[in-house]
């Protein structure tokens, strides 16, 4: 089908019939048995004008600052302006005609850095480099609580919620496999800034790990607390990029700094310690 992602999101469509029936995802085949599959021909996303800071391009790769509240592609439910749309009036290209140069992405209220190729080779290689754990992508999260210790590795498979399907959950009949590190930066009381360093990229990988052992993400409507400190969303920034071009080799390390909303709740988290 071309990405598993792809042929993730024609069952999820109905657009895959085994025997005639949809079946879930997880469907094993006995042998035998008759697949149709009905593979619509990809509408090409138009370049549009989207607010996108360029952090670092060469003719060969961008890597763009996302801000909150912006989609990366256009998937079901939405259909509107996305990242995506920008992306391509900078030269994205490469993957999916309907996400062309997207090879990791962020949820729509997590802001910071994306890596985006501008052909099909470095497309193939940035996603290559990201399935062998060799781009170092790092978070900023301020959560509700204290770890129990200083550094921590948290391994647990991610896959939809067993009792509610638009959440992803540990507790899942379609587990894949998922690692997060995370170091305390800042103790804060009762709450703690973290740095979280994605080993996997499941959906919501680090707002359902650290739920899962107790330190909710502050401002996570989700997951977390919501409205927590006044946030209308995660305080969860993807601050750090670092990996080697796909081209030239070079070592690229580029950081992003907290946005203006995370920013001032920090500083509100530091007050209330400190009375």
């Amino acid at each position: 089908m071309g990405t598993r992602a792809l042929a993730e999101r024609l069952v999820e469509r109905g657009a895959v019939l085994l025997d005639g029936e949809r079946r879930p995802k997880s469907h094993r085949l006995g042998g035998g048995e008759e697949l149709v599959v009905d593979v619509p021909d990809p509408a090409p996303v138009e370049a549009a004008a989207v607010p996108l800071d360029v952090v670092y391009e060469d003719e060969h790769l961008l890597v763009v600052d996302k801000p909150a509240g912006l989609v990366v592609h256009p998937a079901p439910g939405h259909d509107g302006r996305t990242a995506v749309h920008g992306l391509v009036e900078l030269g994205a290209a490469g993957g999916d005609a309907e996400r062309p140069g997207i090879v990791h992405r962020l949820d729509r209220d997590t802001s910071g850095l994306l890596v985006v190729a501008r052909s099909e080779a470095v497309h193939a290689r940035l996603t290559e480099a990201i399935r062998e754990r060799l781009v170092e992508r790092s978070y900023l999260v301020l959560v509700a609580g204290v770890p129990r210790s200083r550094t921590g590795r948290i391994d647990a498979p991610v896959g939809r919620d067993r009792r509610d399907r638009t959440r992803r959950s540990i507790d899942t009949d379609t587990p894949r496999a998922a690692v997060t590190w995370f170091e305390v930066r800042e103790r804060l009381g009762t709450r703690s800034l973290l740095e979280a360093r994605l080993e996997t990229g499941r959906t919501h990988q680090i707002r359902v790990h650290l739920e899962a052992v107790g330190l909710p993400v502050s401002g996570d409507p989700v997951y977390g607390v919501a409205g927590d400190l006044g946030l209308a969303r995660q305080f969860l920034h993807a601050y750090r990029l670092a990996f080697d071009h796909p081209v030239t080799g070079a070592r690229l390390v580029l950081s992003s700094p907290l946005p203006v909303d995370l920013a001032h709740a920090l500083e509100v988290a530091r007050a209330d310690a400190a009375r």
